[in-house]
Order: C-alpha cells, then structure tokens, then sequence
C-alpha cells in the first residue's frame, strides 16, 4: 500500500502514449469507464469517439495548450487530471482519474490541490469542471474542495457543472 508521501504530482510530463502504464493509459482507462457508465462501453481504446481516442493516442497533441498533472508511485502514473488553459480568467479541470487500486489514497484530492496552486500560479480567478450527476463520489470529492454547482454551460444532459474562486 502507497503511503500519500510517495505520490510525486508532476506537471506536463512528457506524454509518450506508447508508454502502456503512463497518462495515456490512465486517459484510456478514464474513457472506457465513462463510456460504459453512458451506457456506450466499448471494448478497448480503438473504438472510442474519434475525440476521446485522439487524447488517447496523441496526449501531447490533444492537450498542447493544457497543464496535465500526473501522479507517480515508484515511477508509475497513477492518477491523471487537465487543466485547461486559461481563458478569460478561467480554466477548466477535466479528465481527473486514479487507477482502481490507488484510490482511497488521497491522490484525487493531491491533483485537485495541484490543479489548484496551478490555476493560481496563472492567474486564473475561477475553475470550473463539469462531471456526470452518477459520479457522486466525485461530485462529493470536488464539494470538499470548495467547488459549488453552478448554472450550466454545457448542454449534454445529466452533467452537473460546478466551480469555485480561486
């Protein structure tokens, strides 16, 4: 079992997607999840949306603009989030995931606290995020670290978008 002092938060690592346990895995575990959460599971990375499978295949490209915060056990990435470039004072977290068998380790709340001091290090004044009503855990994670629902931005149903001042 990892203790929460051997998780190292890296920002922007390089993002080789034929590193099979780096940040491409992790995006692809996150994809596959979601889409059988929607209902739309999908055997493998190859038969995602074209949108999601670019991030898969092509990180570094998919998120040129963006910061990607990994976490690493023993140099093994283990937990993922984006954030997005900043635009008019705000930026966006997006795509936070822990591999199964760390969570419960605090390594969510160590990305979301890096993806904080991020967004304050840019200036930023707002994140925001949005995340899907059945992930309960998570909306619970994001209201301890002081994210509110907001009215939405985004118009796909069952999302609940929220924010907070940075």
């Amino acid at each position: 079992m990892a203790d929460r002092r051997e998780i190292a938060f890296v920002r922007r690592p390089a993002l080789d997607p034929s590193d099979q346990g780096g940040p491409a895995a992790l995006l692809a575990a996150y994809h596959l999840q979601t889409q059988a959460e929607k209902g739309e599971a999908v055997a493998d990375a190859d038969r995602l949306p074209e949108r999601y499978r670019a991030e898969v295949l092509d990180p570094d490209a998919a998120f040129a603009d963006d910061a990607v915060l990994v976490a690493s056990h023993r140099n093994t990435a283990v937990g993922c989030l984006v954030v997005t470039a900043p635009v008019g004072g705000r930026c966006e977290i997006k795509r936070l995931w822990t591999a199964p068998e760390f969570r419960g380790r605090g390594i969510a709340s160590g990305l979301i606290g890096a993806a904080l001091a991020h967004a304050a290090d840019a200036g930023v004044s707002t994140v925001r995020l949005s995340v899907w009503e059945w992930r309960t855990d998570a909306i619970a994670l994001y209201e301890r670290h002081g994210f509110t629902v907001t009215d939405p931005w985004d118009a796909r149903d069952r999302l609940v978008c929220m924010e907070r001042a940075v």
